[in-house]
């Protein structure tokens, strides 16, 4: 008869996997060193998630609710106007910027992993990265500007310049004065 998993051995491996694929890249980290840094049973991770796929579309899917979670809090505490949420969304980004175990996007670092790839996880990865470049769409065309999605496109890569700079501390320290001149050449 098989046993059944402890209490929060599902998320005990998706804090393993998650450290690891953020540190080190999907692609670097096999399932056999997975079942070695959580210590457990090849059994019981695949009883969690039946293949690697699975795993990475969990992960990703935490990430994401991480995320959504500091989005919709820097949008709540920009208030209602759409110049200083469209603002605080590149802020949000560029604090976390700052922080010693920044590793970049999860979503674009996969995708760089797996440029062509059309699995779940990929695809995970390029919806989120649709709707949140909707959503800056959408804020940049509330502010009723004559060009709302050549805004959108200017405070995208700002957010794109963010993720891939190599000086962090001097990319978030302008990030955000970069999106309110964008924003203010677009009034």
């Amino acid at each position: 008869m098989a046993r059944t998993a402890a209490p929060g051995t599902r998320e005990r491996i998706l804090d393993v996997a998650t450290a690891l694929f953020y540190t080190e890249g999907v692609r670097a980290v096999g399932m056999s060193r997975i079942i070695g840094e959580v210590g457990c049973g090849k059994n019981l991770l695949y009883a969690q998630f039946p293949s690697k796929a699975d795993l990475v579309t969990a992960y990703l899917d935490r990430f994401r609710e991480r995320r959504d979670r500091a989005e919709e809090k820097a949008l709540r505490e920009a208030g209602d106007d759409p110049a200083e949420r469209l603002v605080a969304v590149v802020a949000e980004i560029a604090g976390r910027l700052r922080r010693p175990d920044f590793r970049g996007c999860p979503f674009r670092n996969l995708l760089t992993e797996f440029p062509d790839g059309d699995e779940p996880p990929e695809r995970r990865a390029r919806e989120y990265l649709r709707e949140t470049r909707e959503l800056v769409g959408c804020l940049a065309g509330e502010l009723g500007v004559t060009d709302p999605e050549g805004l959108a496109d200017r405070i995208w890569l700002i957010i794109d310049g963010l993720y891939a700079s190599g000086f962090r501390e001097r990319a978030a320290a302008v990030a955000v004065d970069m999106a309110r001149e964008a924003i203010a050449a677009a009034r």
